[in-house]
């Protein structure tokens, strides 16, 4: 692809866009801005998308800013949101801001150049209007009925929880940043998720108002897994990118559990593969799903984006080792990391002792429907206890079975596991 436009088409990331972008972002280098909320010291795997929106913008030789919101932040984006957000403390913001700097710092290029990349943090401006200048120079400008048609408000006003003055005047600080970045760095375009619409236009408004100008907002699809599900939530909680709260390991294997049918849509959006790169992994996936080449590169090409190639070849080694026969020679605690993301259930040594049948465990858990689905798996060999397979349907479960007094592995094939974690 030459041109971001359509390389952001091809890629799924175009919801919505102003007309005359595509035209545009052709025929001369562009300053754009993304925003970040600093609601944590870490982004995580939903913030990813965005971030990659602006390591692609400046492949193509555009100027990228990253916002990290500590003048917004004090408020709290309504988009998306059902219920208000706690208000964080200015050290809380600060420690917030910092460690986001320090991730995008992996993914843009900062150093001097036609296209460096900067990282602005808007209470350089916002934290120092009084609250009469700002209503008079930003808040006249926007009627109460316009601000009530944009879904960010429009929906919190249906729900029970409503909407705060602090909340709803979230769009008006916004729009100001996008006017401030316009008037600093002649910044012209504003993207992000497309929950952002709504604030993207509103600057765009502000901006033509007060300038003059024309400027353009360009929003993608907002992440939803294939089964509906909400993307980046496992059964551990949130995927991170800091390696302190999600080991380089358990980001691994989050892309690798990817399904068949999100793979090449994810190869899409996160890695730089190109299109025949990604051609090929499709191709590969149809022909031979088992072998897992396209989540295998997504995993390995992410990983390595985030962490780096040594913690991937790390991460690598140890996703081999787990599902091999070998798993049970890992350490206990690389175990228990490799094993966080699956299903767990919480039980005594005493419950162990009573000895149950292993079907009744499987239905319990949920490998199995039924007792008599559990049992049609065991004789098909397609059930295994701390990666031994069961060849006896009336087999138990007994504390013998219990691996470093500590826990249980229940696993319907190589990939679906439950752990019985031993409490006490």
């Amino acid at each position: 692809m030459t041109n971001l436009y359509d390389e952001l088409a091809w890629r799924g990331m175009m919801s919505e866009s102003t007309e005359g972008l595509s035209d545009l972002l052709a025929r001369e280098s562009v300053t754009a801005y993304i925003g970040f909320d600093p609601t944590a010291s870490s982004l995580h795997v939903g913030s990813l998308l965005t971030v990659m929106g602006l390591a692609r913008l400046q492949r193509f030789g555009h100027n990228p800013i990253a916002i990290v919101g500590g003048g917004t932040g004090m408020i709290g984006d309504p988009s998306g949101k059902s219920q208000e957000r706690k208000l964080l403390s200015a050290d809380q913001l600060d420690e917030n801001v910092a460690g986001i700097r320090r991730q995008l710092e992996k993914f843009l290029d900062f150093d001097e150049g036609p296209n460096r990349a900067r990282i602005v943090n808007n209470a350089e401006w916002l934290a120092s209007f009084d609250l009469l200048g700002f209503l008079r120079d930003t808040g006249k400008y926007f009627t109460v009925n316009y601000m009530l048609q944009k879904e960010s408000i429009s929906r919190r006003l249906e729900s029970e929880e409503g909407i705060s003055f602090t909340e709803f005047s979230y769009l008006l600080l916004q729009a100001r940043d996008f006017l401030e970045l316009s008037d600093r760095y002649g910044c012209a375009l504003q993207m992000g998720g497309s929950d952002q619409w709504g604030n993207i236009t509103a600057g765009i408004d502000l901006i033509r108002r007060l300038r003059g100008k024309k400027a353009h907002g360009l929003v993608w699809p907002l992440m939803t897994t294939a089964s509906g599900g909400k993307f980046g939530k496992t059964e551990a909680g949130t995927i991170w990118l800091d390696p302190d709260r999600t080991s380089p390991f358990q980001l691994y294997q989050f892309w690798l559990n990817t399904e068949d049918r999100d793979v090449v849509n994810y190869l899409k959006l996160f890695t730089f593969l190109d299109e025949p790169a990604i051609a090929e992994l499709e191709a590969a996936t149809r022909s031979a799903p088992e072998k897992r080449e396209a989540q295998r590169m997504l995993a390995r090409e992410v990983t390595t984006l985030v962490h780096g190639a040594v913690e991937v070849e790390k991460a690598v080694r140890g996703s081999e080792q787990l599902f091999s026969r070998n798993a049970f020679d890992l350490p206990l605690e690389a175990l228990l990391i490799s094993l966080s993301d699956a299903p767990s259930t919480t039980v005594t040594m005493q419950m162990i002792g009573e000895e149950r049948p292993i079907v009744q465990w499987l239905v319990e858990t949920k490998l199995a429907s039924s007792r008599s689905e559990a049992t049609r798996l065991i004789r098909g060999g397609g059930i295994y206890v701390n990666d031994v397979v069961v060849t006896d349907e009336k087999q138990r479960l007994r504390p013998g079975d219990v691996w470093q007094n500590a826990l249980v592995v229940l696993a319907k094939g190589r990939r679906s596991k439950h752990v019985l974690k031993i409490q006490g």
